[in-house]
């Protein structure tokens, strides 16, 4: 079956407002938040705020077999990806076939070294992948977490990344991370805001829950040498990305320094040659891709293999929160949980939030993800349109 169109598009789901009410406005609307640019305070620190850190400009990518049938997957940053999906990837991929998935994302990835493999061009890829892997599951009438090895588990343990602690733990969630509200151009001010917060944290969850915190590339070795060895009553279950995905060396110097918390990273790192490094250096504990920023669930599970070889867990950033990630969550032994990441406001049950249709929401701390041919995504086709690129041109002034 060959490939007759690959095109970046929008979804546009209806919505209908939650029948309960809100009992106050979730974290993400006032939980002061840290990236590597807020070391200059002329910068926000709400979430989505900062430059370049806005990922809800989501791209959807539809790939359309030559019967008609189709795949969605999703990518993030907007008009720059949409762009490489049209102009870049779609000319090269149709017409060819549709179920030879390696060769496809081969294709991708080699066409792209001479601009740049490993940026932007590998969240275009992970879009186009996880939709190549839906069309695929859709052709054979099969859920993706069969073609990739079938359920290893029932249901995927998972643990919630929110700072509305009381919350989760009222949905039934187990497991925990909090956000990171510090930057290391704050000093010994910056590990006080830490560990007051973490100390607070462990003790709303107790001792009997894994409490996971998450600094987002926020410091340097100096300081997160520092901060953990204050956190080291708190019995965290991971110290996550603290550090910018390029120094590779300062993972290295980071995790020789400290052994009594274990270092997850992974989301904001791109491809697996960046995830073989780090395994190699024995720099990292949890291998933490995003399947929408990696290169898709293809790369992903050559991570994970990476990591399983070595002895490394593989838990996907915010899998949980994603029809792809709820199939690889279900399907690889060596993926102990899955990331839940909640947007959501205290008081309004899950399940009226899905953001997809016929995506699974968590109950009581775990998930089972559809079993519906592809990722099991209820999406009607009158409700796909083209990515409108006159539109993103004419907000920067640019058309």
């Amino acid at each position: 079956m060959k490939i007759k169109q690959v095109r970046a598009v929008e979804v546009n789901i209806p919505r209908t407002p939650p029948k309960s009410e809100s009992r106050r406005p979730n974290w993400n609307t006032h939980a002061r938040r840290a990236l590597p640019i807020n070391k200059y305070p002329e910068f926000p620190r709400l979430h989505g705020q900062m430059p370049g850190a806005n990922t809800s400009a989501e791209v959807w990518v539809q790939v359309v077999a030559e019967d008609g049938t189709w795949g969605l997957g999703q990518c993030s940053f907007g008009e720059p990806t949409a762009a490489l999906i049209d102009y870049h990837f779609g000319p090269l991929l149709e017409g060819r076939d549709c179920m030879a998935l390696e060769y496809l994302n081969d294709l991708m990835w080699r066409s792209t070294q001479r601009f740049g493999a490993g940026g932007l061009a590998t969240v275009a890829q992970s879009g186009v992948d996880l939709a190549l892997w839906d069309l695929k599951g859709k052709l054979l009438g099969q859920p993706v977490y069969s073609l990739i090895g079938g359920p290893c588990r029932d249901k995927a343990l998972i643990y919630v990344t929110s700072d509305d602690l009381d919350w989760s733990l009222e949905l039934g969630f187990k497991h925990f991370k909090v956000s990171n509200p510090a930057h290391y151009d704050e000093g010994i001010d910056g590990i006080n805001i830490v560990e007051e917060k973490i100390a607070n944290a462990r003790e709303m969850v107790g001792t009997s829950a894994e409490l996971m915190y998450n600094p987002v590339m926020s410091f340097n070795v100096e300081f997160a040498v520092r901060l953990a060895d204050r956190l080291r009553p708190y019995g965290l279950r991971w110290f996550e990305e603290p550090l910018i995905p390029t120094d590779l060396e300062g993972h290295i110097e980071l995790k020789k320094a400290i052994n009594w918390i274990p270092l997850a990273t992974g989301e904001d790192h791109h491809g697996r040659w960046t995830f073989r490094q780090l395994v190699e250096h024995r720099a990292v504990d949890v291998l933490q891709p995003d399947m929408k920023w990696c290169g898709g669930l293809s790369e992903a599970l050559k991570i994970y293999t990476i990591g399983e070889a070595a002895g490394i867990i593989t838990i996907p950033h915010a899998a949980a929160a994603s029809p792809w990630g709820q199939h690889f969550a279900i399907s690889m032994p060596e993926s102990p949980m899955a990331e839940f990441w909640m947007g959501s406001d205290p008081g309004i049950p899950l399940d009226e939030v899905c953001p997809i249709p016929g995506m699974p929401m968590p109950k009581d701390g775990y998930v089972k993800p559809s079993d519906a041919p592809g990722f099991g995504m209820e999406i009607k086709e009158e409700w796909i349109a083209p990515w409108d690129h006159t539109t993103a041109m004419k907000a920067r002034g640019l058309a």
